[in-house]
């Protein structure tokens, strides 16, 4: 133990043993926030030994993989589709180690996505990559040589973020080695846009829309985005194809949560934490809304980067270089989400297992900014439902769905900080627009299926600010600028000693991107997990 003067840090120290010298709410691990990231350090350590606590602020465990139900209906917080988990994939394999016992993943099929631009026939995209390369060049025959520079750049892309998720997994001086050994061919996918990529590819309008169109699948404008995620977005499902775990997302949290809790673990929601506890500048506990001190040896973040510096760190950490660096990336989109039931034939009506890509102005770089006085034109349609072989529709045929449309955090942001605990009048008759015009929306692309509606409820920017605690709304953490790409400031190791970043901040957005996080960050606190990478 440190010197007996009983100076701020001692006292502090002290207080963390009973009477009688014995450490109490001792961990070896904390992460704080319960996502796939989370879950995914959690269960990795614990596998290894590592004692490791999970607390939640929401109410329930799995952050965007969680479920939820309405009048005999269930949705998915957060995931649509998985790429890269096919049963022959390393990342199938490292799941399957994380849980006493494997996710069953359902493939959706060939076809995975569904381009609607403009008035221009849907485009279905398809795997493998040969056979989405053969469908653009029969619809674009003049572009076959572009096609081609496409699909080589996905892959330079794909193993350029590859190299970001090594660097900063790994001590700096052998991340600077990694960055210097790769070189320029590395940056020059990093530090450039997904348009100036395409555009340099292909003079091709149309063409160019086709290859940007799924850019929702992490957020990141084509216009602002670094080419290197939109990749290895676009490049997993090629490879592997789109999957869904049978039983929905949930069953994700109840396959991992248990690896932490029979490992000697603690999982444990609704329970907020306000604040780092520092000692002499290195991370030892947290503190709880309701008083509670518990330490550990590391303390591991999956709240996100910007959320920990604002809401975690306290006065004097002596570490605003790396604040100010994390506070110079924006927030990423937010959205609103339209869930829908359906009772009948819904497959008959027009539903897939497919999501649909919705472009009405034949735009694809475009946000909701003017809602609701217009129409969104920018939407994306999945069902959850059809794709998960467990569903029971029951007799009346029970069917769940989403409509999400890409917004930006000023349609709501004057309802942010209401006054008294209220919104005001004005924000349900809001709601009440948005809902009208989103349905509308979707009678449109899908006249049949919108007769069989007999459950709608929408959910905006401000419920996922409030359930994620993500800054304006943005669901899927930072913007996924150049800049966010190649900073040094989001390495799992933060500069503060015993404090980890994890989750999708810290490599790339969503689900897979989240799992890739938590992974490498397990492999930055203990060495040894990465002897599984492969599974």
């Amino acid at each position: 133990m440190r010197s007996r003067t009983l100076g701020t840090s001692n006292v502090a120290l002290l207080s963390r043993f009973d009477i009688g010298g014995i450490m109490k709410n001792e961990w070896d691990i904390i992460v704080i926030g319960s996502g796939m990231g989370g879950m995914v350090t959690a269960a990795a350590l614990s596998r290894l030994g590592h004692k490791v606590l999970m607390l939640e602020q929401y109410d329930k465990l799995g952050g965007q993989t969680h479920s939820f139900s309405r009048e005999g209906f269930s949705w998915d917080a957060g995931l649509h589709y998985l790429g890269g988990f096919g049963p022959d994939e390393s990342e199938k394999a490292m799941l399957d180690w994380l849980c006493d016992s494997p996710i069953e993943l359902a493939p959706i099929g060939v076809v995975y996505d569904t381009l609607h631009i403009g008035d221009a026939t849907p485009l279905k995209l398809s795997r493998p990559a040969s056979a989405q390369r053969l469908d653009l060049k029969e619809r674009f025959p003049d572009e076959t040589e572009a096609i081609d520079k496409w699909f080589d750049a996905i892959i330079d892309g794909r193993d350029a973020l590859y190299t970001v998720g090594q660097m900063r997994s790994i001590p700096s001086i052998f991340g600077s080695a990694v960055k210097w050994w790769r070189g320029k061919k590395c940056w020059r996918f990093c530090e450039r846009t997904t348009a100036e990529v395409v555009n340099q590819i292909t003079g091709n309008a149309e063409l160019a829309k086709v290859l940007m169109a799924q850019w929702g699948d992490f957020g990141g404008r084509p216009t602002t985005a670094s080419f290197a995620i939109h990749a290895a977005v676009m490049n997993s499902y090629l490879v592997a194809g789109a999957y869904y775990p049978v039983g929905g997302a949930g069953s994700i949290g109840e396959h991992l949560l248990p690896t932490i809790r029979n490992n000697g673990g603690e999982t444990r929601a609704g329970v907020e934490v306000t604040s780092l506890i520092m000692e002499n500048g290195v991370a030892t506990g947290v503190e709880t809304t309701d008083g509670e001190k518990i330490f550990a040896k590391r303390i591991v973040s999956n709240i996100g980067a910007r959320e920990t510096v604002d809401r975690l760190l306290p006065d004097g950490h002596g570490r605003d270089d790396w604040v100010n660096e994390i506070r110079s990336i924006g927030p990423n989109i937010c959205h609103y989400s339209l869930f829908l039931g359906f009772e009948g034939d819904v497959e008959a009506a027009g539903m897939t297992k497919s999501n649909h890509w919705l472009y009405p102005t034949g735009e694809v770089d475009v946000l909701w900014m003017d809602a609701p006085d217009n129409s969104p034109p920018a939407m994306f349609a999945s069902f959850a439902s059809l794709k998960d072989p467990a569903h029971d529709p029951g007799p009346k045929k029970k069917y769940a769905g989403e409509l999400i449309a890409w917004s930006d955090w000023s349609t709501v942001e004057k309802w942010a900080e209401p006054t008294g605990g209220e919104r005001g009048d004005d924000y349900p008759s809001f709601k009440q627009q948005i809902e009208k015009v989103l349905l509308a929306q979707f009678a449109k692309y899908f006249p049949r299926l919108a007769e069989l509606i007999v459950f709608h409820e929408l959910s905006t920017p401000l419920a996922t600010a409030s359930i994620t605690g993500h800054r304006m709304g943005s669901f899927y953490g930072l913007d996924m600028t150049p800049h966010r790409i190649t900073t040094d400031a989001l390495r799992m190791k933060t500069p503060i000693d015993g404090l980890y970043l994890t989750g999708q901040d810290v490599l790339s957005p969503g689900i897979p991107g989240a799992f890739w996080g938590g992974f490498l960050c397990a492999c930055s606190i203990d060495p040894k997990v990465f002897m599984h990478m492969n599974g």
